[in-house]
């Protein structure tokens, strides 16, 4: 079985900078030395709430940090540094007496992780109020969520131990795939440990007082503009459509700026974080709105047959239709049934050039990647030998995680009051 190269380490240096809108939160920026033309407010960042972090859990935390993400900054100071872009950065110190020199990591460091439910560390790209967040609530109840402004950032989280787990939207039943995660799940070694469902029930949001005829400009993530663009058209508001990073980053960005004449689509919860009301209730297209959330962890769950498993590969060929054809046919004639298949352009390999006999010269063709999700655990010995018979077709196969399927009720949200 072939696989492809993990990717390459970064050295990060972090910085801790106050949230504007939230004096409360801070903010760690990751500088990737390797571009000198980037500085650190360019690099990607990871959030996180300063609740959790009293004496001894910040110390240990930012010691782990200063260890396996190389360089970190830990010199004791109280005046803040020169600013970035106009922000003031301060440096990542330890908190009270701590000495400044890293702490050894011990046993208790490389022990395995907390078992589900158990107190997690869980990344998720957004700010709090974003419905990666309630995904990450409803995969680990008890979990620390931490927020990270790219999806690239969550991912790098876990990889460093910054964060235990990642949970990253992957496809909506209104606006389809997620795409960029799907490249990303590829690029990184991460495995998928499980799956969530999570109804989203849209709203349009603005400060206080402001009213539909007044908003000229509705912002958002491109998916939930795409979910709601038919509803905004009935609602009769003739307003612009910008899309933005995250739905509760765009309320956000509302109330810290103060702008009356913008709305945002976006979860309730957002509404009461960020002070804004909630101008219409349930604006999805669809009541039958629904995100399905993967989560992420460096190390492989053990697959099991006493529960309804599901199992996600990602497969390269190169022979044309016929072998995509025989790949398939190894599922189906053991009865294992596909849930999802979904084609990517190969970005090592994007074109294919094929010789057609000397007429005409040469045809070039896309090179695809194939993801694909069965109904099967890699404890069943169905799935072992059909993924033994799919590496016979295939230039390239690896498995992205065997995990449990989630079987939840599932009730629709609310009908809309608009």
């Amino acid at each position: 079985m072939q696989s492809l190269a993990p990717s390459s380490s970064m050295t990060m240096t972090i910085h801790l900078k106050s949230n504007r809108a939230n004096p409360t939160r801070f903010l760690i920026q990751c500088h990737d030395p390797s571009h000198s033309t980037s500085s650190p407010a360019q690099a990607p960042a990871v959030s996180f709430g300063a609740g959790s972090a009293n004496g001894s859990r910040r110390y240990e935390w930012q010691s782990a940090c200063s260890i396996l993400a190389s360089k970190v900054v830990s010199q004791q100071q109280d005046t803040e540094k020169s600013a970035v872009n106009g922000h003031p950065t301060l440096d990542l110190v330890a908190v009270s007496a701590a000495p400044a020199l890293p702490k050894p990591l011990t046993i208790a460091d490389l022990s395995p992780a907390p078992m589900h439910g158990s107190t997690l560390r869980v990344a998720y790209q957004g700010v709090p109020g974003a419905y990666s967040e309630a995904a990450a609530g409803k995969a680990y109840p008890n979990c620390e969520a931490i927020p990270c402004d790219q999806f690239e950032v969550a991912f790098q989280a876990v990889e460093l131990w910054i964060a235990d787990r990642a949970v990253l939207p992957v496809e909506n039943s209104l606006g389809g795939s997620i795409h960029r995660n799907y490249d990303l799940l590829l690029r990184h070694r991460l495995h998928i440990v499980g799956e969530v469902q999570l109804p989203v029930h849209h709203c349009l949001l603005a400060l206080p007082g402001v009213r539909k005829e007044y908003l000229r400009r509705v912002i958002s993530h491109p998916q939930a503009l795409s979910q709601c663009e038919h509803t905004l058209t009935e609602m009769g508001l003739n307003v612009a459509r910008e899309a933005v990073d995250d739905t509760a980053g765009a309320a956000e960005y509302i109330a810290a700026n103060d702008l009356r004449d913008t709305a945002a689509i976006a979860s309730a919860r957002a509404a009461e974080l960020y002070g804004l009301q909630v101008v219409a209730d349930g604006i999805q297209d669809d009541s039958s709105n629904v995100t399905r959330f993967v989560m992420l962890a460096r190390e492989p769950i053990i697959p099991r047959n006493d529960r309804p498993f599901k199992t996600s590969i990602v497969f390269a060929h190169e022979n044309g239709t016929s072998a995509l054809f025989k790949v398939l046919s190894a599922f189906a004639f053991r009865n294992i049934s596909l849930t999802k298949i979904e084609s990517r352009p190969h970005r090592n390999c994007p074109i294919r050039v094929v010789d057609d006999g000397g007429v005409g010269g040469t045809a070039k063709h896309f090179e695809y990647m194939f993801y694909v999700d069965f109904e099967a655990s890699m404890a069943d010995a169905r799935a072992q030998n059909a993924l033994a018979e799919v590496q016979e077709f295939t230039s390239f196969l690896r498995v992205l995680g065997s995990y449990p399927m989630d079987m939840t009720p599932w009730a629709a949200a609310p009908p809309s009051s608009s």
